[in-house]
């Protein structure tokens, strides 16, 4: 029988030492290639607020399928008759003047509206105007002291926006207190106007107004006058950022300057400095007036003061005519009939008009300027922020329409209430009511503290 010599088996076991390293490496190789292969799917499937501390690249591999644009509809067939006469409207906005009405509370909306329900979850308490005919001059500089900065948590602009507003009036609170309130679920990705005002109404010794339609004097009177404001408008996030697209986002208003014709803002996102080395003289970062006009109108020009209750007559007579809910839309609409014939391709002015047309209660009419919008193009994270298109498609009998704009706006970001919310009203609409009672009881789920799905599911269940 043959036997190895010692130089034979040395041989066979750097042999056999070598295919053991080999396969080792082949089972770490392939180990890896899975890994890597299901890299993007594990990153989506954890909570975003976690991926968002991970470096860059890691993140942009996280990032979870989106259309670049919402579903489209077919344009209308002629706009004209939405626009009015806009060959006889002036090409510069003049706004209402600044003079309170002579009613103490924002007139009431249709109480069979959908969205009057949603804007009741949390209804907004208007300050009693005391009527005076004495114009509200505006100061050419002011600067506000005593903001407290913040940067905000995941998702959490709203709430520290609010916190740092508070905070001029020296009530200090942690952004998460707000957030508790506001958005119990922290994956939640908006927080609305009306909600951010009656939290400062409900739960703090100060007062807040939310309103559309505002202009810079109005903004520049209220700051002049030691009045808060923040303001939300769309933003391209800056920098390394800037890959993630079109975003809704709130700025504090801390100071202007006429001379130089810009603002300053506190930014929970980006700080309180155009660079970060300079935060430890923070001014402020700056908003020219024109591009916070252009921005701020991508949300109707929406605004919220703040203010002690004692100083409610004083916001009043700033914000005049708009204090009535009926003024404020209906100056609204020449408004933005005029902008749109100046830019008849602007997708955020189609969708300004919808919104108007919707709280004058018109809404195939705003149904047709929604349609146009969606023609041209909207940001896909455009009903992360606004929920008109649900409510003039209800209204108007769409509840397709209503379906496919939520699974767009749901799909991989379950995250948005008032999503849920009408897609269990179109559901329930066509009769199909096992999957309505799911939505609604999902948007409950995930905020209880929006009423409007809870009333609708336990008339479903009655």
């Amino acid at each position: 029988m043959a036997t190895l010599r010692c130089c034979d088996r040395n041989v066979f076991c750097d042999l056999m030492h070598r295919q053991r390293f080999l396969l080792f490496l082949i089972i770490i190789l392939m180990f890896t290639t899975a890994f890597v292969w299901q890299l993007p799917t594990v990153l989506k499937a954890i909570p975003s607020r976690y991926v968002a501390r991970l470096p860059q690249p890691l993140q942009e591999l996280g990032v979870r399928e989106h259309v670049e644009v919402l579903p489209a509809s077919a344009a209308p067939a002629d706009v004209s008759s939405l626009l009015g006469d806009v060959a006889q409207q002036s090409n510069s906005y003049e706004p209402a003047t600044p003079i309170p009405p002579t009613v103490s509370t924002v007139a009431p909306v249709d109480s069979e509206s959908t969205s009057a329900r949603v804007a009741a979850a949390v209804p907004t308490e208007t300050p009693a105007p005391t009527p005076t005919n004495t114009p509200i001059p505006i100061v050419p500089a002011v600067r506000l002291e005593g903001f407290q900065h913040q940067f905000q948590s995941w998702n959490n602009c709203g709430p520290a926006t609010v916190a740092m507003a508070l905070s001029y009036f020296g009530l200090y609170l942690d952004q998460e207190l707000p957030a508790a309130v506001l958005k119990p679920n922290p994956e939640d990705r908006n927080v609305s106007p009306y909600q951010m005002a009656a939290y400062v109404n409900d739960e703090t010794p100060y007062a807040a107004i939310d309103r559309t339609n505002g202009d810079l004097d109005t903004i520049k009177r209220l700051v002049g006058n030691g009045f808060p404001v923040i303001i939300e408008l769309g933003i391209e996030p800056p920098g390394e950022y800037r890959w993630l697209g079109w975003y809704g986002h709130y700025l504090l208003i801390v100071a202007y300057d006429d001379a130089s014709e810009q603002f300053w803002v506190y930014d929970s996102w980006f700080g309180t400095s155009e660079t970060p080395m300079e935060n430890a003289d923070p001014e402020g970062r700056i908003l020219h007036y024109a591009d916070a006009d252009r921005q701020w109108r991508q949300f109707n020009r929406n605004y919220i003061a703040l203010y002690h209750p004692e100083r409610a007559a004083e916001v009043a007579n700033i914000i005049g005519a708009n204090m009535d809910d009926a003024v404020m839309w209906q100056d609204s609409l020449p408004r933005v009939q005029a902008e749109l014939g100046q830019e008849p391709e602007n997708e955020f002015l189609w969708f300004n008009l919808g919104t108007v047309y919707n709280a004058l209660g018109d809404y195939e009419r705003a149904a047709a300027a929604y349609d146009q919008a969606r023609a041209i193009g909207l940001p896909w994270r455009m009903l992360w922020y606004q929920f008109g298109p649900y409510e003039a498609y209800y209204q108007t009998g769409r509840y397709e329409d209503v379906i496919l704009l939520a699974d767009a706006t749901l799909h991989d970001r379950p995250y948005f209430e008032e999503s849920f919310y009408y897609k269990g009203l179109a559901l329930a609409a066509i009769g199909e009511l096992s999957s309505a009672r799911s939505n609604l009881k999902d948007a409950v789920d995930f905020n209880p503290n929006f009423p409007p799905a809870a009333e609708v599911l336990n008339q479903l269940d009655t």
